[in-house]
């Protein structure tokens, strides 16, 4: 018989998978055991010499060099053993982290003293289940009940530190945490007795405030997150001597939000109003570990409510039963490579044992008590006797729960790290074979693979029949404190760039941290509907983006309930929303603002025929009758606005529009907002300086705006002119009067402020000023008739061709017909043809040298795109308005048309160059729409090129870029031969000249 009296002689002993490493591991330990004396050295020779402790020692030191350390620093305790048994080493370990002296000593030698006697805990236990002496519900046990008195030794410790310091006052000096009003909870296996040789332990840490004799100067709460940080520091710290355990409070309430230690009440109101079932599933094996025991089985009590509800509606079934639904385990689906294979999380793991017997606990164990064991295979059993599940499933998961709990032992004996994954490599599958006594890989591969597709079936049959909610690309699970591995590489495959940041989200909202998830119903509901809006949103242009505007806009909902019923009633509602938050950033932007908008969405108001001018003016105006002040206005001009273009976006991305309706549609829009702003600003100012006498003020419209060509997001470019009868020596009558030009200067800003204001709903339009004649260098409003002889006299080319486009917009009806008769007598006006060539070929050059780019999509400045159809057109009113002045008009595209109806470009032309005016114009539009400012093709998603070839009338993505390609070469084309070569033909005539 051995000097090992528990290694039995039938049992089989695992062979070393490194000989090398035994022989080593071997020397080292009886050099140590040599070192503490003769009757170690001894009984260290005496157990080498004998075959059966050799063999056991070299299974032991070939297999784990974690092992051969432990031994090495504690090479008495196989004396130990041999004289009191495994049973007998390990309450020596038990007791020497219990004893008072560990708990009173100074930080450092407490740390050491844990540490310590943990190695001799740990290495008991491993040597125990090698030899076969113990089984699993042992080892666990044994693993379980030796961190219980860890943790109690820890907790009276940094308690009593406290205590010393003046923070708190136990009431038992002799045992600080009995009556402290502190509890430590355990939760999954600690809090089950199913510790792994590695585990990290999980804990919530609660106090009752009522029970807590605190003397800090500051709360309670804050000094108790203190004791509870350094609680965490004694056992997790790495020292010389190791760390005791891994600890891991993220199972506490509303783990973002609340600090270490939670009040009880805290606790209690977060699990009654926004607990999940993840947590109640959690819960089934919370138990008191630590601290005061009375704190912590009150606290259980009380939330014996949550935890096991009497009567569950279909709903709560459902909710549960998607704990195990998001993750991707229909049989077959995930092939089973043993090779790096994860026996915890992987396909037929531990997880999925755990969460067959979860699940079922929660939907019958509030009618039942008998199921509500805290131990996997316990409440297996249960279940099985109460007729939950089948006796057979029960003993076959409990059987495979035991191979996958011990292969997982032995992984992590190697080298004391929280692994669950197999090697991928030949040798160390091997070593692992032979570790668990297994003749060689394959039988290994062979056992494994029954005991994974056996859990495999069984888990999946579990809900048989109910639609999956992870996702074609694998899991999309969000229940727990942290991200799960397989969820971030399904979010991945799905498209999202940042999978972190949208699992830590959808987590929030399950935690209820936005009003419209804070019902259990919503989040249920929301559950269901995770992989349909999820899988929305990936199809979009931007997933990532399309996720945050989606977040924002669930964010400042009132009430998720109705809308998340509405879209598992109407699946193509939420493709629509998702659309929005991913393809049309304005759009998103306003929905985001305004949830309300969705109302259009759903009553198909949005669908109607465009208002005409007319209308949109008296709307505007019968909604501002009703404000209050001046900031009322503001804001509701901003809600107006808003309103009418998400409805012209609506209408554009359901294809009720033709895309090239949404330039006139919003050149109305904005026409109306500028003429209904303008007497309320006004009026506004004249409360403060009066109105000038007689005096004038107009908006007119430039650039887009002017030729009513405005895409989504345009800046809107005016000018604003004033006139008085007294000229400049005009003051107005106010209580604070100004001078006209002051006067009108400040009314300029103000008109300007109002739009482009930023405030609590939005921003209107960002307005440019610059194409008044002194830039943005001078009064924001200029004198009609000074601007009249600047445009006569001093203003450039390149000004004149903005005045092409010049409309007036808004103000005195009488100034705005002057204004535009000086601008048309202007425009009307004679010029020489080779300086008008000059300055504008000139011109071009200089915009393509600061802007050039040679990507298609950027279809203002490409060669051949919307500057070159511009100037082409500018070019040809400058010249020949004096004698035909019936080809002036605003857009670009009419006035081609006038310049072929005069004959002043070949018909064909003209024709041609006025399509592809309109052709860019609607494109740029919907780019406008639906990728913002984004030019990159490659990024373009498959939703948004479907949009776009849907919208352009075209077969396929494909057929719009042929169609740009031949629009753009047709432009350039046509811009080298009627300004460009013209241009160099006579640049090249006045260089020969000057020779």
């Amino acid at each position: 018989m051995s000097l090992l009296a528990f290694l039995d002689d039938g049992a089989t002993l695992p062979e070393p998978a490194s000989t090398e490493r035994a022989r080593a591991g071997m020397a080292a330990w009886r050099a140590a055991a040599a070192g503490l004396g003769a009757d170690d050295a001894a009984f260290a020779d005496a157990l080498a010499a004998e075959p059966r402790g050799r063999a056991f020692l070299e299974g032991v030191l070939g297999n784990s060099p974690h092992l051969g350390q432990s031994l090495a620093r504690a090479p008495d305790l196989l004396r130990t053993m041999a004289e009191h048994g495994p049973d007998g080493a390990f309450e020596r370990a038990v007791t020497e982290v219990s004893d008072e002296a560990c708990w009173r000593a100074g930080r450092a030698a407490a740390a050491a003293r844990l540490r310590a006697a943990k190695r001799r805990a740990s290495l008991t236990v491993a040597l125990a289940d090698i030899a076969g002496a113990w089984d699993l519900v042992q080892v666990t046990g044994a693993l379980t009940r030796f961190a219980d008195a860890a943790l109690a030794s820890a907790l009276d410790h940094v308690l009593h530190q406290a205590a010393k310091r003046g923070v708190l006052s136990p009431p038992d000096q002799a045992n600080p945490a009995r009556a402290s009003g502190l509890a430590v909870l355990g939760m999954g296996k600690l809090g089950a007795h199913e510790l792994n040789y590695s585990s990290d332990v999980d804990l919530i840490v609660l106090f009752d405030p009522a029970r807590v004799r605190h003397r800090g100067s500051e709360g309670p709460a804050q000094d108790l997150h203190r004791v509870v940080r350094d609680f965490i520091a004694l056992l997790s710290e790495r020292t010389n001597d190791g760390y005791v355990y891994r600890t891991d409070l993220r199972l506490r309430p509303d783990t973002g939000a609340t600090p270490l230690a939670v009040s009880t009440v805290a606790a209690e109101q977060y699990y009654e109003t926004l607990g999940q079932n993840w947590e109640r599933a959690a819960m089934i094996k919370a138990r008191p570990v630590a601290g005061d025991a009375t704190v912590g089985a009150e606290i259980l009590e009380r939330l014996h409510p949550f935890v096991w509800r009497k009567y569950l509606d279909f709903a709560a079934i459902q909710d549960i039963q998607s704990i195990k639904r998001q993750i991707d385990a229909r049989p077959g689906r995930r092939g089973i490579d043993v090779a790096g294979h994860d026996i915890k999380l992987g396909a037929g793991g531990v997880r999925e044992i755990e969460f067959y017997a979860q699940t079922q606990q929660l939907i019958w164990g509030g009618r039942d008590p008998s199921l509500r064991p805290r131990a996997t295979c316990d409440a297996l059993r249960a279940l099985a006797a109460a007729g939950r599940m089948g006796e057979t499933a029960a003993r076959e998961l409990v059987d495979s729960y035991a191979f996958l709990r011990r292969l997982e032992h032995r992984l992590q004996m190697v080298a004391d790290e929280q692994t669950h994954t197999l090697p991928e490599d030949s040798a160390g599958l091997s070593a692992v074979a032979r570790f668990l006594c297994f003749a060689d890989t394959a039988a290994l591969a062979d056992t494994l693979r029954v005991h994974l597709r056996r859990v495999e079936g069984h888990y999946a049959a579990l809900f048989e029949g109910e639609p999956a909610l992870g996702s074609a690309d694998g899991n999309l699970v969000f229940t727990g404190a942290d991200d799960d591995p397989d969820t971030l590489a399904s979010l991945a495959r799905m498209g999202f760039g940042d999978g972190s940041a949208v699992s830590a989200a959808v987590r929030g909202w399950h935690h209820g941290r936005i009003r419209a998830t804070r019902s259990t119903r919503a989040r249920e509901l929301l559950t269901e509907l995770m992989p349909a809006l999820l899988g929305t949103l990936a199809r979009t242009a931007s997933p990532d983006a399309a996720f945050r505007k989606f977040d924002e806009f669930l964010g400042k909902l009132p009430s998720g309930v109705q809308l998340f019923s509405l879209f598992h009633a109407n699946p193509g509602l939420l493709a629509r929303l998702a659309e929005i938050m991913g393809s049309a950033p304005r759009i998103a932007e306003h929905l985001s603002r305004r949830p309300s908008l969705l109302e259009g969405l759903l009553t198909g108001e949005s669908g109607g025929p465009p208002p005409t001018p007319e209308a949109l003016c008296d709307d505007l105006r019968r909604t501002l009758a009703s404000a209050k002040d001046f900031q009322d206005v503001l804001d509701g001009t901003r809600r107006w606005q808003h309103e009418r273009e998400f409805a012209v976006g609506m209408r554009i991305l359901k294809g009720d529009d033709p895309a090239e309706r949404a330039a006139e549609a919003l050149s109305n829009l904005a026409d109306a907002v500028l003429a209904g702003l303008l007497p309320r600003v006004e009026e506004e100012f004249a409360r403060g300086h009066g109105t000038v006498p007689g005096g004038r003020f107009a908006v007119i419209g430039m650039g887009k705006l002017g030729s009513r060509e405005l895409t989504f997001e345009s800046d809107l470019d005016v000018v604003f002119l004033y006139d008085a009868p007294e000229g400049f020596g005009a003051v107005s009558d106010g209580p604070r009067g100004l001078a006209a030009s002051h006067y009108y200067a400040r009314l300029g800003q103000r008109m300007a402020s109002a739009v482009s204001a930023l405030t609590a709903e939005g921003r209107l339009y960002e307005i440019d000023t610059r194409l008044r004649p002194s830039g943005d260098s001078g009064p924001t409003a200029t004198e009609a008739q000074a601007f009249r002889r600047y445009q006569e006299n001093d203003a450039w080319t390149w000004e004149h061709m903005a005045l092409t486009r010049a409309r007036p917009i808004a103000g005195n009806p009488d100034l705005c017909a002057a204004a535009m008769e000086g601008i048309r007598a202007i425009l009307t006006t004679p010029r020489d043809p080779d300086t008008l060539l000059a300055d504008v070929a000139a011109m071009r050059e200089r915009v393509d040298g600061e802007r050039h780019t040679e990507n298609p999509w950027r279809l203002k400045h490409v060669r051949g795109g919307l500057l070159d159809l511009e100037f082409v057109a500018q070019y040809h009113l400058l010249r020949y308005a004096a004698q035909h002045p019936a080809i002036l008009v605003q857009s670009t595209r009419a006035m081609f048309v006038r310049l072929g109806e005069a004959g002043l470009l070949e018909a064909a032309e003209a024709a041609a160059l006025a399509d592809a005016t309109a052709f860019l114009h609607r494109l740029q539009g919907l780019l406008r729409l639906t990728v913002g400012t984004n030019r990159d093709v490659a990024r373009f998603s498959t939703g948004v090129r479907d949009t776009l070839s849907r919208a352009m009338g075209a077969a396929d993505f494909a057929a719009i870029e042929a169609r740009l390609a031949a629009v753009q070469n047709r432009v350039r084309t046509g811009y080298d031969r009627l300004l460009a070569a013209p241009a160099a033909s006579l640049q090249r005539k006045r260089e020969g000249t000057d020779r």
